[in-house]
């Protein structure tokens, strides 16, 4: 009887220490819920961001829960955090505590090799040979091809006409200069097909993972399996151009990464990972650039004192050039004001709502415990809109940058922070640019709809911006 008593009391000390361990976690855990199954809070967080009223959403939460609360997204439970020391956290712990694993959705669209879901080595090997490309030493020479594709553009779209509607307007631009500058892809009927199809791919990046026929994520799957296959019949040609020596390793950015091996092991990058991050840089420089230069258009027609002064640095820039001269690298120095408008366009609009990690290990933060594979979420509204960093956040005030050593650090995250700030950074600069230096100079207009937008995920005006054009009368 006494041995009976001792196996069944020594049975049951681990099993009172895991219940014991488990409710304690439990406690540790942050305040919230995670909704049902798979879909938690996500259809009230994407409904939030159709409505624009995500920040209020995600203050109702802070307000009920707490500044750490867990939540559902995208079919993992996940931790919100926000502010400038969770920015800094969550950059700072990057490799160690967290990795960029993204949302199912978006990781099976874009695939698993992309640098958004790279860590450690493969991260720094592949965000390396991205950045030989992308690396302003680099770009200064596709200045001049990026001026023309925005001259055939407004050519084509602009004159001669009298009401346009600019976001879809920014998003074919932007796609063809990825296109040409990028991929190497001139238009023709393989051009179009590939945006087409690439349309359908992003739609479902932001979205339920509920892969039954006829939903978003369905479609997106699909037609990312056609991107794939026509990028990958790209890469083929490239490769051959390249063995037989009738194109350059800098002709565009696929012939850069098939010609990049790693300086300590001479490792290639593989099939999968130059895939997959020229996917990655598609969706980049195709929505982020295209919605930033639409928000310009929208704010100068509202801001005339700040149109003024626009179209003052970008005419002074223009007498300078002689007839029909491309831009140069050194006339983007120049735009100081511009790009000073365009920086705070990106804290009150940032193209991007927040960001995605997931935790790699047991985490803590805030005192709370983040569970190894759980995601964390930050928004970046909630640090650009904070009075506390930025005095009066409704006001649009392009000083603000005029010193940029001044804004906090882990404060203004429009392009991210720390060791996966995005490498596109430069590129999208000259874009934008040299878009709004030709549209200013060449056009003037006015609205045509309100000012609302809604985010699905990224911010779209009313109408996608309709506007009246005038040409502008030829400087003297």
């Amino acid at each position: 009887m006494d041995a009976l008593v001792l196996t069944v009391f020594l049975f049951l000390i681990p099993v009172f220490f895991l219940l014991t361990r488990r409710k304690k976690s439990s406690e540790r855990l942050p305040p919230g819920s995670l909704g049902l199954p798979i879909i938690g809070q996500s259809l009230g967080f994407l409904g939030a961001l159709r409505a624009n009223t995500a920040e209020k959403w995600l203050e109702r939460r802070i307000a009920k829960y707490g500044p750490v609360s867990k939540m559902s997204l995208f079919g993992k439970p996940t931790v919100f955090i926000h502010g400038q020391a969770a920015n800094k956290f969550v950059f700072n712990n990057d490799g160690t505590s967290f990795t960029s694993q993204q949302p199912e959705s978006t990781r099976l669209i874009l695939g698993d090799r992309n640098i958004l879901e790279l860590s450690g080595e493969d991260h720094k090997r592949v965000r390396s040979a991205l950045m030989l490309f992308l690396k302003p030493e680099s770009l200064k020479r596709y200045v001049g091809k990026m001026d023309e594709e925005i001259r055939n553009h407004l050519e084509m779209h602009w004159h001669g006409k009298q009401k346009i509607t600019v976001l879809p307007l920014m998003k074919n631009l932007t796609f063809n200069i990825i296109c040409s500058l990028l991929f190497g892809v001139e238009r023709g009927p393989r051009r179009d097909e590939l945006i087409e199809c690439f349309r359908h791919m992003i739609e479902g990046i932001w979205s339920v993972p509920v892969n039954l026929p006829f939903t978003r994520y369905n479609r997106s799957l699909k037609a990312s399996k056609k991107v794939q296959k026509m990028l990958k019949e790209l890469v083929c040609e490239k490769r051959v151009q390249l063995e037989q020596k009738t194109t350059s390793p800098l002709q565009d950015l696929i012939t850069c990464l098939l010609n990049i091996r790693n300086i300590d092991n001479e490792e290639e990058l593989t099939e999968s990972e130059i895939l997959h991050n020229i996917m990655v840089v598609m969706i980049a420089g195709y929505d982020t650039s295209s919605v930033v230069i639409t928000f310009l258009l929208r704010l100068l027609a509202n801001e005339p004192a700040i149109h003024a002064a626009v179209l003052q640095e970008q005419e002074e820039i223009a007498r300078s050039k002689s007839s029909g001269e491309f831009l140069r690298w050194e006339d983007l120095s120049k735009m100081k004001y511009t790009w000073r408008v365009t920086m705070e366009i990106l804290r009150t609009t940032p193209p991007v709502f927040g960001g995605m990690r997931t935790a790699i290990k047991d985490t803590e933060y805030g005192g709370f415990l983040i569970p190894k594979g759980w995601q964390v979420f930050w928004a970046i509204p909630m640090t650009h809109n904070d009075g506390s960093i930025f005095p009066e956040p409704s006001n649009f005030d392009p000083s603000r940058f005029e010193n940029q050593a001044s804004v906090p650090p882990y404060s203004f995250v429009a392009f991210g922070g720390g060791s996966r700030i995005c490498p596109g950074y430069e590129f999208a600069r000259i874009e934008i640019l040299v878009g709004i230096h030709y549209m200013v100079t060449q056009f003037t207009w006015k609205l045509c709809a309100d000012n609302k937008f809604s985010r699905v995920p990224m911010p779209v005006p009313t109408q996608g911006l309709p506007i009246e054009i005038m040409p502008r009368k030829p400087m003297n």
